[in-house]
């Protein structure tokens, strides 16, 4: 039986809003058309193929040809095969998702957007709403059969956690200390995209310095900084995780300017910046504004096993590690369960590549 090693990929998980409208789902054309691949005697169609293949080359300033373009086609019928074989196991299991689980999905992921920037994000993608709820659809079976065959079952024990600990103790001696910080930040550019809660943007530098002192005096009566910053903050980046940066070193602070450097050396954990001026290299003069919180600092040095930060991390790289590699085999042993033929990858060994 034939392989297909495309199964141990990561196009199969689409687990975030922006992958999801990148890799939509297509419609199944059971009236006719090429016949491309079958997987247990279920056909998967050119016009699927072409569907998804539109889609990732949308927006591409130079379009695949020849070699290339077959080389995508492959990649896309392979990762069709792939959801045909783990949807047929959700029907086996009964664990398909039902209609209030999509409907409940899109809701969450429409919720930063009006409707009209929605319907346009689906357009530009040149996708339908009934394409966007069947990948929903397929993306949370996938969740609900990975989560029941593999994740539910995996186990990490406190010797495993002391066992890595032991073998990797140098991973965890800070050589410097870390800092965790967190952002709202306001733009007066009125032309950039924003994704918090509330669509809320600042048009123009006026209304950025009105709408960041208004956050500041809000933060100041005691409002929640990460739930100010996923519904106000206008950094794409960070504004869906509540302004979260993540660690980074002390010398990482070295590259910020010299007046947010300051500002943040200055602060204890659980306190945020006055609003600090974002400043055009060329005349100086603001383009946005931003305030930062300093979650907590990490001095430089050992970090002992009795430390809950310590054995959380670690027990979530062996969690992790472990699904990975559980994952690899549970797809391995799914496709050499199922009868998969593919007609497009035959055709284009028959024919040395030259195909369409």
């Amino acid at each position: 039986m034939k392989k297909c090693n495309g199964l141990k990929r990561a196009g199969l998980a689409m687990v975030s809003a922006f992958l999801l409208i990148g890799l939509l789902a297509c419609n199944r054309n059971s009236s006719g058309g090429d016949v491309m691949a079958s997987v247990n005697g279920r056909k998967i169609y050119r016009s699927e193929v072409d569907k998804y293949y539109a889609n990732q080359t949308a927006g591409s300033d130079q379009q695949p040809a020849g070699e290339q373009a077959v080389s995508l086609r492959l990649s896309i019928l392979n990762e069709l095969i792939e959801t045909e074989i783990l949807m047929q196991r959700a029907e086996k299991l009964g664990l398909l998702a039902t209609d209030e689980e999509v409907d409940r999905k899109l809701n969450e992921i429409k919720s930063p957007y009006t409707a009209e920037e929605f319907n346009k994000r689906l357009q530009d993608k040149k996708i339908s709403l009934d394409d966007f709820k069947r990948d929903l659809r397929r993306s949370l079976t996938r969740d609900k059969v990975l989560n029941k065959e593999i994740t539910s079952r995996i186990n990490i024990t406190d010797q495993d956690v002391s066992g890595y600990y032991n073998d990797h103790k140098a991973e965890f001696n800070l050589i410097e200390a870390q800092y965790h910080l967190a952002k709202i930040v306001v733009s007066g550019a009125g032309n950039v995209q924003v994704h918090n809660l509330q669509n809320s943007k600042a048009q123009n530098a006026v209304e950025a310095g009105k709408k960041i002192q208004t956050i500041a005096n809000r933060l100041d009566s005691g409002d929640d900084f990460a739930t100010m910053a996923m519904n106000y903050s206008e950094d794409p980046e960070t504004s869906n995780n509540g302004g979260d940066l993540g660690m980074a070193p002390e010398s990482a602070l070295k590259n910020a300017d010299p007046a947010t450097r300051e500002a943040v050396m200055k602060l204890k954990p659980g306190q945020y910046t006055p609003v600090i001026p974002m400043l055009n290299p060329t005349n100086h003069q603001p383009v946005g504004y931003m305030i930062v919180k300093l979650i907590s600092k990490e001095p430089a040095g050992q970090r002992d096993l009795n430390d809950p930060r310590v054995q959380q991390a670690i027990r979530q790289q062996l969690r992790d590690r472990r699904e990975q590699l559980l994952k690899a085999a549970y797809y391995e042993s799914l496709r050499d369960d199922a009868k998969v033929t593919n007609y497009y990858a035959e055709q284009v060994l028959k024919n040395a590549g030259a195909v369409k």
